[in-house]
This record gives structure tokens, C-alpha cells and sequence, in this order.
């Protein structure tokens, strides 16, 4: 099969187009049809004619010529196929088998750490899942490659399909607040969404809420929180659908009405498609794994991560500081994305800018440690409370301070942004859509 493609590659000038799309040198088994495939495709770039005298002259002028046979061996290349007219199964053939090569070297690699106690566990699954996903990006080689005209019947079936599945406008998964989902349509499926803030502004109790909204929309929602145990934030959601007191639940001062609340708010709460992973030392490349192997069960369809910079990061030959590790682990968040097209939300911190500001408001620049977390995200949301200012007054909106939240789209790939309101109470456990108090409701109504 080799043969037969350099030979078509040395008989007809429009295969070699063809070829250099889709094979390689190195996904040759044989050394010698590297080594001329390799200058032909030197060739091909330089505009220099194929054939055998050409070929050969190259060769040569490389030093391999004797190396690969002689000029005899490239005149029974030429020999093996009359025309290219079955090139394109040559070439599924010889690519299939290359892939095959890299599973077998891989799985024996793997084998070899996996037997080796001396290596850390993660960092053999870390290899687990670069093997798999650099053959899954061999096995789609140039599948990405489409006529227009494909491109225009995938949209128009993309768009029939939210048409369809849209409900009120929302063609995503819901965020739980209504001018949240008026700006987004929802999260959208493939997109990297940041959520950023000050530290205490509130970022997980936000993140909660629309991981919780996701999952009452009836989506298996997976919550990745390096940052918290998992009771905590079992204590929040609880603490977020019952009407009992933040202070007397962590103090433990709750009578029995209370309790009966909180058993109810579990037991409702439990029957939930949401799942929560508390893995302090969760690194991207474990993320990763973990989502796909629960979307690959049907068990995944938004992923929260609490948060970007407490992601273990382990420095490699690419990363040699810290804002390239941080580029690296929102690279790999985009990615995890679009593989396996689903939102995901990934919460991170802001730097001291914003403090040094009158108001204290966010701005996109004030994203933490790497501007690739602008570049690579679909949309960004900065939160601000402007009562942590000291603010009495929000100066755009107008409406008193306490108890508002301002979810700012600071970044829409796909659409507009803007401000969202949202009110929370005073421990920022219960977070819904912003309605303002009655005496402003009257007093602007004069």
C-alpha cells in the first residue's frame, strides 16, 4: 500500500496534492518510503516537477540515494500502480495502520508505567490521556476540512436544531436568572465561560446557583471544587433552598422546625442529576479525564470548576512560569470544551487593580495572572457588589446597593454585553433575580 501511493505520487501530478493532505513521512512503516516521500514533499513545496529522474536527482543531492536502493529502487516504485484511480483507500490504509503502530507503542509505554511504582499515578493517567487524545486528533486527520457548501447544511441543521429545542430563548442550558439567560440564550454548548471576582465577592455562591439551576433544567451538571470540601458546599446549597439562618446552621444552634427544613431541602436537593468532586490537588489534565469519562455515560453536560489558579499545575518544558501555566490550564479548559461540546463555567480570581479603583469595579483587564484567560474564553462575567465599596447607590442603574449583585458580560464572543442584576441575601447563600424594594419601586414610580 505504500508503494502503490508514491508510485501514484510519481506517475500523476494531481495525486501528490492529495497525499501531502494527508500523510506524513513518519506514518511510513518503511524507512526507505519515508526518506522518499520526504523529498518529494520538499519537492512539492518548492514547485520542483515529480518523477523518477527528479526524485532520484533529490535524493542524491540528500545523500540517501544508495542509502534507500539506488535509482533502480525508485523505477520500481513507479511500477506499482497504472493510475491513481484507488489512491484515496491507499491512503486510509496506510494512515489506519500508522495509527495502529501509535496504539500499540503507546499501550506498551503505558504499560511499562503503570508497572513502575517508582512513577506518580497522576502523572501516568496524565500520559493515559495525552495518548488517547493525540491519536483521537491522528484518527480525525483533515475531517475538519469542509465545501462550503457542507458547512451551509450543518449550520442550517445546527439552527433548525435550537429553533426547535429553544424554550422562551434559551437554546443552552439555563442559568437560573432570567436576564442572564435574555443577554446568553443560555450556556452554549462548546464555550469556555469565566466567572471572575475579588476574593469574598462571592464567586462560588454565583457558581452554585448556576450549577444548581442547570441541574433542576434536568442537566447532569459535574461540579470540579478544588477550593471547598464538598460539605461546604452541600452546606450552601442546603442553606440555599431552605429558609433557616447561615449562622445558627454553622453553629449548630438550629431547633427542630430548622432541621426538618434542611432534611427536606437535602432530600429535594439529592434527587438532583449533579455530581461534585472535591479533589483539593484536581489538576486540568485530571478534569479532563473525569469529565470525559462521565460524558461518555451520558453523565455530563456542564462542567463548573472552582477554581483556575488553585488547578494543580506542574511545570513542564512549555510552561516556565506561572502565567504560562495558567495559559496551558485555560487552553486545555477551551479544549475539554469542544471535544465534548458542552458549556463549561470556570471560575477565576481577579488581581488588586480593581481595589486601587474609585467604586472598586472590575475591569476585563483585571483577570489574573494571564491574558490568555480573556483570549481563550467565549464570555467572561466579572461579579461586583458595589455595598463592599461602600456604595449606597449603584451610579448606573440607580438602585440601593444592599443586597445587589452585578453580574458584568465584560466579553461576548457571540452576542452583546452588559449588565446583569441579580439580589442575594446577607450571607450570599440564596441568590435569585434582582427585584429592587418597594420605597425605590414607589419613590421612582413619583
Amino acid at each position: 500500500m505504500e508503494q502503490a501511493v508514491l508510485s501514484a505520487c510519481l506517475i500523476e501530478t494531481t495525486a501528490m496534492p492529495l497525499v501531502s493532505t494527508k500523510i506524513r513521512p513518519e506514518m511510513f512503516y518503511e524507512q526507505r518510503h519515508q526518506k522518499v516521500y520526504d523529498a518529494m514533499l520538499h519537492m512539492s513545496t518548492q514547485g520542483t516537477g515529480i518523477d523518477i529522474l527528479t526524485v532520484s536527482e533529490e535524493l542524491r543531492r540528500r545523500g540517501e540515494l544508495e542509502q534507500i536502493g539506488g535509482p533502480y529502487f525508485i523505477t520500481q516504485l513507479s511500477s506499482h500502480v497504472a493510475n491513481s484511480t484507488h489512491l484515496d483507500y491507499h491512503l486510509q490504509v496506510v494512515h489506519e495502520k500508522f495509527i495502529r503502530r501509535q496504539l500499540i507503542l503507546g499501550f506498551n509505554k503505558l504499560f511499562a508505567l503503570s508497572a513502575d511504582e517508582t512513577m506518580d499515578l497522576e502523572d501516568t493517567l496524565a500520559e493515559g490521556h495525552k495518548l488517547l487524545e493525540n491519536i483521537e486528533k491522528e484518527f480525525g486527520c483533515n475531517t475538519n476540512l469542509r465545501e462550503l457548501k457542507v458547512l451551509m447544511a450543518d449550520t442550517m441543521r445546527e439552527a433548525e436544531g435550537r429553533i426547535n429545542n429553544n424554550a422562551a430563548g434559551i437554546t443552552g442550558v439555563s442559568t437560573g436568572l432570567h436576564d442572564l439567560d435574555k443577554l446568553t440564550a443560555g450556556w452554549q454548548k462548546g464555550d469556555l465561560n469565566i466567572i471572575a471576582a475579588r476574593p469574598s465577592v462571592g464567586k462560588t455562591a454565583f457558581a452554585m446557583h448556576l450549577a444548581t439551576a442547570a441541574a433542576k433544567a434536568g442537566r447532569h451538571t459535574v461540579v470540579y471544587s478544588i477550593e471547598m470540601a464538598g460539605e461546604r458546599l452541600g452546606d450552601r446549597l442546603i442553606l440555599s433552598q431552605a429558609n433557616i439562618d447561615a449562622e445558627q446552621w454553622k453553629s449548630g444552634q438550629v431547633d427542630a422546625w430548622g432541621l426538618s427544613e434542611a432534611t427536606k431541602a437535602a432530600s429535594e436537593l439529592g434527587q438532583l442529576p449533579m455530581r461534585i468532586d472535591d479533589t483539593g490537588t484536581a489538576g486540568m489534565d485530571y478534569i479532563r479525564a473525569s469529565a470525559r469519562m462521565l460524558h461518555s455515560k451520558g453523565l455530563c453536560d456542564v462542567v463548573f470548576i472552582d477554581y483556575l489558579q488553585l488547578c494543580e499545575m506542574k511545570p513542564d518544558k512549555q510552561a516556565r512560569n506561572r502565567e504560562q501555566e495558567v495559559a496551558m490550564a485555560t487552553h486545555k479548559a477551551k479544549l475539554m470544551a469542544r471535544e465534548l461540546n458542552i458549556p463549561v463555567i470556570l471560575l477565576s480570581q481577579l488581581n488588586r487593580e480593581s481595589e486601587n479603583r474609585p467604586g472598586r469595579k472590575p475591569m476585563l483587564s483585571d483577570l489574573r495572572e494571564s491574558g490568555s484567560i480573556e483570549q481563550d474564553a467565549d464570555l467572561v462575567i466579572l461579579l461586583y457588589r458595589p455595598a463592599m465599596a461602600q456604595l449606597p447607590t449603584d451610579k448606573e442603574s440607580g438602585y440601593p446597593t444592599d443586597g445587589l449583585g452585578i453580574a458584568i458580560i465584560a466579553k461576548h464572543r457571540n452576542g452583546q454585553t452588559g449588565n446583569v442584576y441579580f439580589g442575594h441575601n446577607k450571607s450570599m447563600t440564596r441568590i435569585a433575580d434582582y427585584t429592587p424594594p418597594e420605597p425605590w419601586i414607589s419613590k421612582n414610580a413619583e
